[in-house]
C-alpha cells in the first residue's frame, strides 16, 4: 500500500481579508511551478492541518491550504455571521485570483467534499477535476442518521457521552438543543455542548472507535469553533436551496468534470449511500469504496487510493 509522502514544511503563508469582519489563512508548499491544488478541510470548522500536505507529491503539486472562515488560524475564531457556504466558494475563488492560478484541482473530505463540489458547480471552469473522500452533501437524511439516530445504534457508548449535555425532555430533536447550547451566553455550557458535539465525531471517525479519537476533539478552542459553525451550518441546511439541490446541480454542469471519489465501506459519519448516489448523477466520477475502513482521510487503505488519485491527476493534468 502506498503511504502519506514526507512532512513539508510551508513556502509561503498569508492573511487574506475577504470581509470587513473576517480574515482567512492560506498556505502554499511544494513546486512553485508544479500543478495547482487546494485541499479543503472537514467540518465545517474543522481547519486545515499539515498532514493534508502529504496526500500529494511536493515535486508535482503546487500545494495550497486554507482555514475557512471562523476556524484554524483564520480569525475571528469561532465566528458565525458572514459564514455560510457560499461565502466560502467566494473565499476560494479570491484565493485563487490572489495567487494567480488559473485552473487547478480540487480536493477535499467530508465537508470539504462538500464545498468541493460547491465550488466546482459555480466555477466549474476553473475546476480540472475533484479528488473526494468521504461524500457529504448535508441532506436532511445524513443529519438525522449522525446526529440523531441512526449512528447511534453501532456507537451506543460514544452516543450516550454525546447526548449527555442534553436533558432528556430535549433530546427529540438534538440539532436544535445543542444549536441553542452553542449559540447561547451561558460559556460553561456552550463548552460542555462543544466538546460532546465534537468528541463523538472524533469517536466514531475511524474504524477502531472510539479509542482511536484525535486529541484535539477534546480542545476548548478546536470544539468551540467545530461544533459552533459545523451546527451553524446544519441549522440552515448547508445554504442550500433545498434538499438535493446540489446534487440537481452536478447533474447538470459537472457532466465533463473528472472525478475521483474514495469512501470507507464502514463510514458511520457519512454512510457510502451519499457516495454511491453521487456516482448515480456523475458517472464520469470514478467511486473507489475501501474495504475495512471508516470516515478518517488516516485509514491505510484511503490514504493508498488517495495517493493513487492525486498521482492520476498529476499524470493527466501536468
Amino acid at each position: 500500500m502506498l503511504q502519506l509522502y514526507p512532512p513539508v514544511d510551508a513556502r509561503q503563508t498569508g492573511f487574506l481579508r475577504v470581509s470587513d469582519l473576517h480574515e482567512i489563512y492560506w498556505e502554499e508548499s511544494g513546486n512553485p511551478s508544479g500543478l495547482p491544488v487546494i485541499a479543503l478541510h472537514g467540518g465545517p470548522g474543522g481547519g486545515s492541518s499539515p498532514e493534508m500536505r502529504r496526500f500529494f507529491d511536493p515535486a508535482i503539486y503546487r500545494i495550497i491550504l486554507i482555514d475557512q472562515r471562523g476556524c484554524g488560524k483564520s480569525t475571528p475564531n469561532s465566528e458565525l455571521r458572514e459564514n455560510d457556504t457560499w461565502a466560502l466558494v467566494s473565499d476560494i475563488e479570491a484565493v485563487r485570483k490572489q495567487l494567480k492560478i488559473d485552473k487547478w484541482v480540487v480536493f477535499g473530505g467530508s465537508w470539504g467534499s462538500t464545498l468541493a463540489l460547491a465550488y466546482a458547480v459555480k466555477h466549474t471552469d476553473r475546476t480540472l477535476g475533484l479528488i473526494l473522500r468521504g461524500i457529504f452533501l448535508i441532506s436532511k437524511a445524513e443529519i438525522q442518521w449522525f446526529y440523531q439516530e441512526g449512528a447511534s445504534r453501532l456507537f451506543p457508548d460514544a452516543y450516550d457521552r454525546y447526548v449527555a449535555p442534553i436533558p432528556e425532555a430535549e433530546r427529540g430533536d438534538l440539532l436544535a438543543a445543542f444549536h441553542a447550547r452553542l449559540t447561547g451566553d451561558n460559556y460553561k455550557r456552550r463548552i460542555e455542548a462543544a466538546k460532546a458535539w465534537a468528541c463523538w465525531e472524533g469517536e466514531t471517525i475511524t474504524i477502531q472507535g472510539p479509542n482511536s479519537r484525535p486529541k484535539r476533539f477534546e480542545e476548548d478552542d478546536f470544539a468551540d469553533a467545530f461544533a459552533r459553525i459545523e451546527c451553524h451550518y446544519f441549522v440552515n441546511k448547508g445554504f442550500f436551496k433545498s434538499d438535493g439541490w446540489l446534487l440537481g446541480q452536478i447533474e447538470k454542469k459537472l457532466q465533463a468534470t473528472p472525478g475521483i471519489i474514495v469512501h470507507g465501506r464502514y463510514d458511520v459519519v457519512t454512510p457510502l449511500s451519499t457516495a454511491w448516489a453521487l456516482k448515480k448523477v456523475w458517472p464520469g466520477a470514478n467511486l473507489n469504496i475501501i474495504p475495512g475502513a471508516g470516515h478518517s482521510s488516516l485509514e491505510p487503505g484511503t490514504v493508498d487510493k488517495l495517493i493513487r488519485a492525486t498521482r492520476e491527476f498529476g499524470r493527466r493534468f501536468s
